[in-house]
């Protein structure tokens, strides 16, 4: 049983590895992470509790105080906002099932990630740069996964040509995430046929028509 002193470096180490490992593969532009919902921090919540059952003195080892958990809990819910709520609940039953140490957030964003590659399905933010750079028309193109496909589509595919990564990431993932939860439950997504006479990109709307789109997706997801 490792003492307290090499947990807490491991703990430590982690964060710092997490730092450095960030989920945007290399070429692609930084991005604003989606701020976390309050099912993030219940599934959070949920995996601290799983992690103090079943390492119960490391756990007490590495987070001595409600102060530094707290700390820590902030900068896991940072890190792992861009995964589905089921993801990160099915990422730390992996961790816990397939090591006996307590794991560290970079181990955490490595169990999230391969739930997806398992899945088939690409990070979240890559889905959202494919969607975005797919030519028309849409259905005919070749997806990586339908789930990205299918919340293109329910995004809006003239919103994401027509406005900044900063407004329309955050209801590219909403719709996303919704879709990794269907696959992650067992369903199979299909890409329709392609239409006859799918429409290819159409000129900018007005700023007005725009804006009151936008307003019409933030009423439906909730944003």
């Amino acid at each position: 049983m490792p003492d307290s002193r090499e947990l807490v470096q491991r703990v430590a180490q982690g964060i710092a590895a997490s730092n450095k490992t960030s989920p945007t593969p290399r070429g692609q532009t930084e991005y604003r992470r989606k701020p976390a919902t309050e099912a993030h921090v219940e599934a959070l919540n949920q995996v601290f509790a799983l992690f103090r059952l079943n390492y119960h003195n490391q756990y007490y080892a590495a987070y001595p105080s409600a102060e530094q958990l707290n700390q820590i809990k902030k900068l896991w819910l940072e890190s792992l906002s861009d995964y589905p709520v089921e993801h990160i609940l099915k990422g730390a039953r992996h961790a816990i099932e397939n090591s006996e140490y307590l794991p560290t957030l970079n181990r955490m964003l490595e169990c999230c990630q391969q739930g997806l590659s398992d899945l088939g399905l690409p990070h979240p933010h890559d889905a959202y740069v494919e969607a975005c750079r797919a030519a028309s028309p849409k259905s005919a193109q070749s997806w990586s996964h339908p789930a990205v496909y299918l919340a293109g589509r329910d995004s809006d595919w003239f919103f994401l040509a027509n406005n900044t990564e900063r407004t329309s990431w955050p209801v590219f993932k909403a719709h996303y995430d919704q879709y990794c939860a269907r696959v992650l439950r067992g369903e199979t997504l299909e890409v329709p046929e392609p239409a006859a006479l799918e429409k290819h990109a159409e000129a900018p709307l007005a700023r007005e028509e725009q804006l009151a789109r936008l307003q019409a997706l933030r009423a439906k997801t909730g944003l």
